[in-house]
């Protein structure tokens, strides 16, 4: 006997997929079309060889350079802010007046727009006003974002770990506080130490929240456009040009369409694949801690 399948629950996702449609699927076909094209003076020509622009990005030295400079940023501030997240985790307090207190605390860099983030390390960073410039050349170091390659990237990247880490802590606290504490009095009974008990009963326990702190960080990591060109504009010279700035650059600044259309859709091709190896990397995960 066949059974009636109801299909109204369609109708309740066809807003969703509207919506995607028009968000993102219809963008980015506007942005294949592009990059088959050629513009001049507001117009648009096909190109004979549709590959053309795909070809010249890859062959270019200054989005190779963007990239590796993207690549280098985003595996800094992971080596950095996910080991501190979990650090901090661990140390906040688990249940109480405190615990709210930490919670609320964390969550305040987290709500600060990212504009409003760069142009305060801007600031605070400025040799003549800002209070870190200017105290760190009272001490004798020179420090100076806007000439110096190595202080524009310190800055940036202390920028992004005091904005971001808290992500990584709150997200590594969940997994903590999912921990039942029968584990934890198993571990008192065995005189675990203490290192012990975070990397047989912790660390596994949070690999799931783990590797999604991991997979946001990266997409968002490498994705940044706001701060750092707040901060630096992408220089001095082109130190701090990630992928973004030098895409943002080559199609507002210098209006190459068409190049700049491939550039973006390699860009998000680089991005799905990274994220579809986190994805699968997860997902075993979860059928492992599950057997």
């Amino acid at each position: 006997m066949n059974k009636t399948v109801n299909q109204k629950a369609w109708f309740l996702v066809l807003p969703v997929l509207v919506l995607v449609a028009f968000s993102a699927v219809i963008p980015l076909m506007t942005v294949v079309n592009y990059s088959v094209q050629d513009t001049f003076g507001g117009q648009f020509f096909p190109l004979d060889d549709k590959l053309l622009w795909f070809r010249e990005m890859l062959q270019d030295d200054r989005m190779w350079g963007a990239l590796w400079r993207q690549l280098t940023f985003s595996g800094i501030i992971l080596a950095i802010e996910i080991p501190l997240g979990i650090y901090i985790a661990l140390n906040m307090p688990k249940s109480g007046f405190w615990a709210s207190f930490c919670l609320v605390v964390m969550s305040l860099p987290l709500l600060i727009p990212w504009n409003v983030v760069g142009t305060i390390w801007q600031i605070f960073g400025r040799v003549d006003i800002g209070l870190l410039g200017y105290t760190l050349n009272k001490l004798g170091i020179d420090y100076n974002y806007t000439q110096d390659v190595f202080a524009a990237w310190v800055t940036v990247i202390v920028m992004d770990v005091w904005h971001w880490t808290s992500l990584v802590a709150l997200l590594a606290y969940a997994g903590l506080q999912s921990i039942p504490n029968a584990y934890y009095q198993a571990a008192k009974i065995d005189q675990a130490s203490r290192w012990a008990v975070f990397r047989y009963i912790e660390l596994p326990k949070m690999a799931g929240v783990l590797m999604i702190a991991i997979l946001l960080r990266f997409m968002d990591s490498f994705m940044i456009y706001t701060e750092p060109f707040v901060v630096t504009g992408g220089g001095p010279g082109s130190a701090t040009t990630f992928l973004s700035i030098d895409l943002v650059k080559m199609a507002l600044g210098q209006f190459d369409l068409g190049p700049a259309a491939a550039f973006s859709i390699m860009y998000f091709l680089v991005i799905l694949l990274i994220s579809w190896v986190f994805y699968t990397v997860m997902t075993n995960l979860d059928k492992r801690d599950g057997v």
